[in-house]
């Protein structure tokens, strides 16, 4: 009768792996995945480096609006200030869109590096941060991309009429990455809570308890990332934030009370007087 023993010690993707390796296995495993990684990553760069037209679309429809609604009344249009701009605004998108491209990949590396040292209980919990994490940050990035147009176009209706407003590529592009990163790093502040409250460092009590607080960080991140003219804009993005940490705090309030009740059932009864 043919039987499955239990995973190869040698297998580096073996979750059973021996944990008593020496230092440099340790090295040489890590130096193979950081290989595997950067040569996903490298992949990825160069396919992005040839879908950067559409990307370059959606994030320069803002100005083409700002065109039409200004009409003849002043040009408004991307620049390229110098010979090579162009080209260096491809790379910087292509590496930008190539780490999210090449995430599973690289993620797996990292995932399969660290996993032989956590517990059962570990891994189940980073699983399920990962999996709350990744939605919440695309989810960001996706709210500040629905924001960015209401921004644009609120800063060029400073410009004076019959003036041309020239948004050169490399300005332009870094506040559209800066807007989507902080919006869904954002949105992934939350999770973090939650990790702290499973790791008993923080108690849901205590995050709910620093609502002021967490009102008024909202409030001003809101401010910085959006124009101080759009309050709309300001107030809406502020509001997620609140709902989100609402819901962490909530959250860590459940664990807590499933983790009081099953120490009330591990503890023995007390005996009868």
């Amino acid at each position: 009768m043919v039987t499955t023993g239990p995973p190869r010690v040698d297998d580096p993707d073996s979750p059973r792996r021996d944990k008593k390796m020496s230092l440099g296995a340790h090295l040489v495993e890590l130096r193979r995945r950081l290989v595997i990684a950067a040569i996903a990553l490298v992949v990825a760069m160069v396919v992005a480096f040839f879908i950067t037209d559409p990307v370059l679309w959606v994030i320069t429809d803002p100005i083409r609006q700002v065109a039409e609604s200004r009409g003849e009344g002043g040009r408004v249009e991307l620049m390229f200030s110098s010979v090579t701009s162009g080209f260096d605004l491809r790379l910087r998108m292509s590496i930008a869109i190539g780490i999210l491209l090449s995430a599973p990949i690289w993620v797996w590396q990292v995932w399969a590096f660290v996993t032989p040292g956590l517990t059962r209980k570990e891994i189940k919990y980073t699983i399920g941060f990962v999996a709350a994490a990744i939605p919440l940050f695309f989810l960001g990035c996706a709210t500040g991309l629905y924001v960015m147009p209401n921004i644009v176009r609120l800063m060029a209706s400073f410009v004076p009429d019959g003036a041309a407003a020239f948004y050169d590529s490399g300005y332009y592009y870094d506040f559209v990455f800066k807007l989507l990163l902080f919006v869904g790093v954002a949105y992934v502040l939350p999770v973090f809570l939650v990790a702290l409250n499973l790791a008993g460092i923080m108690s849901g009590r205590a995050i709910l308890n620093g609502w002021r607080v967490a009102i008024i960080v909202s409030v001003v991140f809101a401010a910085v990332a959006t124009p101080p003219a759009d309050i709309a804009t300001t107030f809406i993005l502020a509001g997620i934030l609140m709902v989100l940490f609402f819901a962490a705090a909530g959250l860590s309030m459940l664990f807590d009370r499933r983790k009081a009740k099953r120490n009330r059932d591990i503890l023995p009864p007390e005996p009868a007087a």
